[in-house]
């Protein structure tokens, strides 16, 4: 059995940090991330909305990133996922 990797190919910021996020095999959908506003490295990254809305993929990692060089911030993929198909 094997194991694909979970690659991202869009996403879009919305409001209440919550993204719409889309997979390479085509799982997509809403998660809502508001329960990590103000937690660990979050709460620097995603002080406002706007900051929360300057998400961008990562083009190695294939993941949600924000900010920049040593202040760069991720989430995992799989567990944006895991999220997303739990929820169907």
């Amino acid at each position: 059995m094997g194991f694909s990797r979970a690659k991202i190919i869009l996403c879009k910021p919305k409001p209440n940090f919550r993204i719409w996020v889309k997979f390479e095999d085509g799982i997509c959908g809403e998660v809502d991330l508001n329960y990590l506003v103000n937690q660990g490295v979050f709460k620097d990254a995603w002080e406002t909305q706007e900051k929360f809305n300057q998400v961008r993929i990562h083009p190695v990692t294939h993941t949600l990133t924000w900010g920049e060089g040593d202040s760069e911030v991720d989430l995992d993929p799989y567990v944006l996922r895991e999220k997303l198909t739990a929820s169907t």
